[in-house]
């Protein structure tokens, strides 16, 4: 089995797209049969009062020391949000050792710890005894967190597949294959009457659609272009952007889309999203702001010579995001407006986390860095002395995050 090299984000601005564009827009996707899926339930959010002319954040239940990190960013709107009091005396509580590099972020619950490498093996990890209890192998790269639900683990690897597979034991229940590599995180949302839906963006530019239960396609979404990011489930729709350079807004139920939203260049991975409002970067430097159902972005963020290469953060407050300018942007969320960074020694391509009163995030420098959302001063650094370009969660009451040499490191 050899492992291709990481290809990261959209091709580079002059690049060829995968296909060429038509209008600009997606190509509206035939809704497929509709099956019986299993149950799925989501935490309720409150709406806080509105700031300024801001929509309302959300406020998430509070994370506690049972709380797990079942799909990427920590829930379904991909909000990146931790309703919790960051670790004040940080220190590694144990570590565990992948084959080899891992750049993904990594999914929890259920006593397990799933995550990939860049040989393409997924490992689960038992959390109460902190030892291997399985190892299952893809002919590529795992670029993606995978998702927990009801004794299964859904990942998607860059040899095109993507797997159903038990968390127990490991064994594959099904999976599929699509047109290329799977490099974004699936997401986890309830369909009709509740029951759960599992929806995957694909290399290929599709949005797929699963019955989790049999890996049965129950409708596909085409776009123009490479997908980098994960679908967010936002005022019960589904967002994300391509490399095609919209922000697509498509019908939870059916697939059908709803709305597009032009920026000016290709968006390079998954967007956050709070209320009714999405966020994102693009290969322009640029952050930008829309409303789900609006015609153009509401503000957008301009940065310097580098792009922003993480999935952003968000909460009441501010929006968060890494730069290869080597520093953490915090950018007022009410009008797009520069609010502080954090300069580190390395690039920033690790997505942080947005605790109640932390920002917490990688770094290529090694270090795991804990920013104070108001202000941007640093409130603790960790040196874990690996390059970190995966993400961290807060998972039972730890931040867990893998580094680039394959060290899985559990802090609290």
């Amino acid at each position: 089995m050899i492992a291709r090299p990481l290809q990261s984000g959209c091709p580079g601005p002059g690049q060829p797209a995968r296909r060429s564009l038509g209008g600009g827009g997606a190509v509206t996707a035939a809704a497929r049969r509709l099956g019986p899926c299993i149950a799925l339930l989501l935490t309720a959010c409150d709406s806080n009062d509105k700031e300024a002319s801001a929509p309302a954040p959300t406020t998430p239940e509070p994370a506690t020391s049972s709380t797990p990190w079942p799909v990427t960013r920590g829930g379904a709107s991909l909000s990146g949000r931790v309703p919790s009091p960051v670790p004040r005396e940080p220190g590694i509580a144990w570590t565990f050792s992948l084959g080899s590099p891992g750049t993904a972020e990594a999914a929890a619950a259920e006593g397990t710890l799933v995550v990939g490498d860049v040989m393409g093996f997924l490992y689960a990890i038992d959390l109460e005894t902190r030892k291997l209890r399985w190892k299952y192998e893809t002919a590529d790269s795992i670029e993606a967190a995978p998702a927990i639900h009801n004794g299964r683990v859904f990942a998607g690897s860059g040899d095109g597949s993507f797997h159903a597979l038990d968390l127990a034991t490991g064994a594959e229940i099904w999976s599929i294959s699509g047109d290329d590599k799977f490099s974004s995180a699936p997401n986890l949302m309830p369909g009709p009457d509740g029951a759960l839906r599992l929806v995957v963006n694909g290399y290929d530019g599709t949005t797929r659609c699963l019955d989790p239960a049999e890996g049965t396609v129950l409708w596909t979404y085409e776009t123009n272009d490479y997908i980098n990011g994960t679908p967010a489930l936002v005022d019960g729709k589904l967002a994300f952007g391509g490399c095609d350079t919209v922000l697509h807004v498509i019908d939870a139920a059916s697939g059908e889309a709803l709305n597009t939203i032009p920026t000016e260049s290709q968006i390079t991975d998954s967007i956050a999203t709070d209320g009714t409002t999405l966020f994102a970067a693009n290969y322009a430097n640029q952050v930008v702001a829309a409303e789900v159902d609006g015609e153009d972005a509401t503000w957008i963020y301009q940065g310097d010579d580098f792009p922003f290469f993480t999935a952003p953060a968000v909460d009441g407050r501010n929006v968060y995001i890494g730069c290869r300018d080597k520093a953490l942007h915090a950018i007022r969320r009410e009008d797009g407006t520069k609010a502080w960074t954090f300069p580190t020694g390395g690039r920033i391509e690790s997505s942080p986390i947005a605790f109640d009163d932390a920002v917490v995030f990688g770094s290529s420098d090694g270090r795991l860095y804990a920013a104070d959302p108001a202000t941007g001063e640093e409130i603790w650094r960790l040196d874990l002395g690996e390059k970190l370009t995966a993400s961290p969660i807060f998972a039972f009451g730890q931040i867990l995050i893998t580094g680039g040499d394959g060290t899985v490191f559990a802090i609290e």
